[in-house]
């Protein structure tokens, strides 16, 4: 059977196959590598074999696996070269590839980064990327056609997660609402015309789970957007907290969480670092779960 063409179809139907809502992130900071994998060679070659490896551990427990582009583009050119290895074997392992790289810029410039990320070809092709909204519209325009063209999706950023979002975010307008909600009105908009039949979006928003109160609001505003919810784990949000992005049916939320998944062996002594992180997400796939359970 052909695979949807859909974004947010693709992942609802990944979802369910695999009744899984987490998102390991993927992010190879050398101070964090296992001392197995740092001993294997240069750094290049210890981020290709980590990241590699990590999609083997986790690809059945995982809906999406989260690649931050920060962390392969520090390593120049051989870097961009892992990053599309990895990102190629996470869609053959079965995992929805998202890139974390936070895009924003003026419109032939963002379609320039249509042809770097989702186009089907693309040098470092994913099934969706995130991107920054404080260009407006406009920036997030050639990712809805590109969206609507490919099956590709994008998640903006409509609340982050670390504490000082609120420098921004959450500066009152005029009218008395945070510009955070002006954010998520412009992402439904946008997002409109991209719906499946899932009822979702290509156009998901990025919610931190480390406001868990901020997921309800965001919810009534954006009724038809995939929350992409980092923050679990290392920065403090918890799983358990986050009911009111899913509907009934366990869908319309993303639980995202990175260190303390991919690096759980430096919490548990004596376990190998691939059994580790598939003990770790398994546990957050049931944490997850049980939450849709008493929502």
């Amino acid at each position: 059977m052909t695979a949807p063409s859909h974004f947010a179809d693709r992942l609802a139907e990944r979802i369910l196959a695999v009744d899984s809502r987490i998102s390991v992130g993927c992010d190879p900071a050398p101070e964090h590598l296992p001392p197995e994998v740092k001993a294997a060679g240069e750094e290049v070659a210890a981020v290709d074999r980590f990241g590699a490896e990590l999609i083997e551990a986790v690809a059945a427990e995982a809906a999406a696996i989260k690649f931050q582009a920060a962390f392969y583009e520090r390593l120049g050119p051989p870097g961009y070269e892992v990053l599309a290895r990895h990102l190629r074997l996470t869609r053959e392992a079965g995992p929805l590839a998202i890139l974390d790289c936070k895009r924003s810029d003026v419109g032939h410039t963002m379609r320039a980064y249509c042809e770097a990320y989702v186009n089907p070809g693309a040098p470092l092709e994913a099934d969706a990327v995130t991107l920054t909204p404080y260009l407006g519209a406009d920036g997030l325009a050639p990712f809805s056609v590109c969206a609507a063209e490919h099956g590709k999706g994008f998640f903006v950023v409509v609340k982050s997660s670390n504490p000082s979002a609120a420098d921004v975010q959450e500066v009152r307008m005029e009218d008395g609402e945070p510009v955070y909600h002006r954010v998520a009105q412009m992402t439904a908009a946008v997002g409109r015309h991209l719906v499946g039949a899932r009822g979702y979006s290509a156009a998901g928003a990025v919610v931190g789970a480390t406001f868990p109160e901020a997921v309800a609001e965001l919810r009534e505003l954006m009724p038809e957007q995939f929350f992409l919810l980092p923050g679990v784990g290392a920065q403090g949000g918890e799983a358990g907290a986050l009911g009111a992005a899913f509907d009934a049916d366990g869908l319309g939320g993303l639980v995202a969480a990175s260190r303390s998944v991919a690096f759980a062996w430096e919490q548990r002594e004596g376990v190998d670092w691939r059994e580790a992180a598939r003990e770790a997400a398994r546990e957050l796939k049931a944490t997850v779960n049980a939450t849709l359970s008493t929502a």
